[in-house]
């Protein structure tokens, strides 16, 4: 089943009792909440990935899973209940977006879905914006953690040896010929590289199920390989587990990333297109 919704459809849910849309707009320089008041969907709090869909930066990575206390706080600030539908959007990639999808999915919150497109697919189908901010009655949400894998860097070189491990990084990180975010250039050893604008159409739709699958094929990965992703620092990874679901495959996130793999001089290395 998708986890995409069409920002027509959107429009037919908004007002639901049932349904809470999340404001995940996101850049890397925090300028999420400016973005937010510049413009939202109405009705939509804004959760900040930084604060509450990822724990403080550190030897786990810059952003590692948060404290399930911490998200739950967060997400019942914004109105998240038990039996709370929920979709999620950023400005248009869904790259925050699909952060949120992931990580409310590994708390246990399993209506999750991803506005396509995000707030720019919003504009364009004539829905409204606005610029108010918005605080609603708190939810009551209990979460778990855990539902969904989370790799570790011992689970992320396993699966680049017994599966395929994706890295969602541009190709000139990837083979360590450029590193603009973190101290070391190279990838995980057996990796290969997927990068997250392969996957979105110019207006930052993800493209069809179809040439999504035609994608990852060619990295010999379909419905029974066993596959992890993984990027900078867990964000844009989330973004191509989300991928990968709507091309009929389930694939587990190492959260802690390239940020965290090379906190330990004993990892290995690799540079090249390999």
């Amino acid at each position: 089943m998708s986890a995409l919704i069409t920002a027509a459809d959107l429009q037919h849910e908004l007002g639901d009792d049932d349904l809470v849309v999340l404001d995940v707009q996101y850049t890397l320089d925090g300028q999420g909440p400016a973005l937010y008041a510049q413009g939202h969907v109405p009705g939509a709090p804004f959760v900040d990935l930084d604060a509450v869909l990822a724990g403080p930066p550190g030897d786990g990575g810059r952003h590692p899973l948060p404290d399930v206390a911490v998200l739950q706080e967060g997400l019942r600030a914004a109105g998240i209940g038990d039996e709370t539908r929920v979709v999620v959007y950023d400005q248009a990639t869904s790259l925050g977006a699909a952060r949120a999808w992931w990580v409310l999915r590994w708390a246990g919150i399993e209506d999750v879905r991803v506005l396509d497109g995000g707030l720019a697919a919003w504009r364009a189908a004539g829905g409204a914006v606005s610029t108010e901010p918005v605080t609603p009655e708190p939810g009551e949400v209990h979460l778990e953690g855990d539902e969904l894998v989370a790799l570790d860097a011992e689970d992320a070189a396993a699966t680049a040896k017994l599966g395929v491990l994706v890295d969602a990084r541009s190709p000139e990180r990837f083979r360590g010929e450029s590193e603009p975010i973190d101290p070391v250039a190279g990838h995980i050893p057996g990796a290969v590289n997927v990068p997250m604008s392969e996957l979105v159409t110019d207006d930052g739709r993800l493209r069809p199920a179809a040439q999504l699958r035609e994608r990852f094929a060619r990295e010999g990965i379909d419905e029974v390989t066993v596959v992890g992703t993984y990027c900078g620092s867990g964000v844009t990874a989330a973004h191509t587990a989300l991928a990968l679901h709507e091309a009929g495959v389930e694939a587990d996130v190492y959260v802690g990333s390239w940020s965290e793999w090379i906190t330990d001089p004993s990892r290995e290395i690799a540079t090249g297109a390999q």
